[in-house]
């Protein structure tokens, strides 16, 4: 079997009082529903060649979920997941950023990324029990703990 090795970056984002279709009292993450494998996971991709992982996890947050007007307000840092998947084994070094929406604009996406990815909004004390993967369970549990840390504007 051979073994794959990449790296990818995505964003965990928060919104609260944005959204004018959910509760102002709560914030909220945003989640992608994968209905052709049965999954709900983060936003996240491979970093490109001459990207950072900041860069990277802006981009395909934009691309897969159409929100773009995004800002980082902390790093929860590098995990690396292996799993094996069309008979090859994957070693991924997953980085994850806590970011907040800052406006409710929506995009378009690419073709593809549309048709893949429904945009959830969970909120933030029941987004994790959402996802189908642990190691992006554990990525909020950190963004949990690092927006309670986050000065309110």
């Amino acid at each position: 079997m051979k073994t794959i090795r990449y790296r990818s970056a995505g964003g965990i984002v928060t919104q609260r009082n944005i959204l004018s279709h959910l509760p102002a009292e709560e914030t909220h993450l945003l989640l992608l529903d994968r209905p052709s494998r049965a999954e709900v996971r983060l936003p996240k991709g491979h970093i490109d060649p001459g990207e950072n992982a900041e860069e990277a996890a802006l981009r395909e947050t934009c691309e897969e979920a159409g929100f773009c007007d995004l800002r980082i307000l902390a790093d929860l840092g590098w995990r690396t997941v292996e799993f094996d998947y069309k008979r090859a084994h994957y070693i991924r070094e997953e980085r994850y950023f806590l970011m907040q929406l800052l406006s409710a604009r929506q995009t378009a996406r690419p073709p593809k990324d549309a048709k893949q990815f429904q945009v959830l909004w969970e909120p933030l004390a029941t987004a994790g029990k959402r996802l189908t993967f642990e190691a992006e369970r554990l990525f909020v549990e950190d963004a949990v703990t690092a927006f309670a840390k986050v000065p309110r504007s």
